[in-house]
């Protein structure tokens, strides 16, 4: 496959800008193309064959000289691709950047977003699921910034409280568990059994499977 080179992007922006009436120059002090209409302030757009921070350093300069300020990449194949346009379009959007793909087969420009201010809509159930998992968790049993290991959420500590009932108590009702744990909703959890380590004994019944007294020794051991 051929590489792609940053020039290639500059025809296919140019004549997109022309055709809304501006004059358009490559290489304009710092900037990789730099459009004018009339009066207006100017457009700058800086091309990059693919997203990188460089290109949002760039474009984050060229704000001290205008508001108008784009970055350009090639638009590649795939949902790889689409994956980065949507995460690095919220980047741009928070950043008053805008964002112009380019269809290197057929010339192709699409504007993403234009330059302007950026006002985050704040998600009220995102929140309240946050503060919840905040309040329910019990210490602070993870270290932050970890990554390939199990994370101990709220929900894992309940189902470890049943397990440890279970493994002391033996096979239990669910109220019975519900009640000696304070896991109000041991029953249900003990149902869906999201980690394999209960087993229906009867009608209503728990009990522990082999799997289960395995995590839960474990746990023990990570908290001992």
């Amino acid at each position: 496959m051929a590489r792609i080179l940053e020039t290639e992007l500059y025809q296919p922006v140019k004549a997109y800008l022309e055709g809304q009436g501006y004059e358009v120059k490559a290489e304009v002090g710092a900037a990789d193309l730099v459009a004018c209409r009339d009066a207006e302030d100017p457009v700058i757009v800086e091309l990059k064959t693919g997203f990188t921070l460089s290109l949002f350093h760039q474009a984050i300069e060229r704000q001290a000289v205008t508001d108008a300020v784009y970055v350009a990449v090639a638009r590649g194949p795939g949902k790889r691709f689409l994956s980065s346009l949507k995460n690095n379009l919220k980047l741009a959007r928070r950043l008053g950047i805008g964002l112009i793909t380019v269809r290197l087969s057929d010339g192709f420009v699409e504007v993403h977003a234009d330059p302007g201010p950026y006002e985050p809509r704040k998600s009220k159930p995102r929140k309240e699921r946050l503060l919840r998992e905040f309040a329910r968790r019990v210490g602070d049993p993870n270290t932050g910034g970890s990554t390939r290991v199990t994370l101990v959420t709220a929900y894992r500590q309940d189902a470890i409280r049943c397990a440890e009932h279970l493994a002391e108590s033996g096979p239990c009702r669910g109220a019975e568990v519900a009640k000696a744990t304070g896991v109000s909703n041991a029953t249900r959890m003990m149902a869906d059994d999201h980690y394999g380590w209960f087993e229906r004994v009867e009608r209503g019944v728990y009990g522990l499977t082999p799997k289960g007294r395995r995590s839960l020794e474990g746990a023990t051991k990570k908290t001992a």
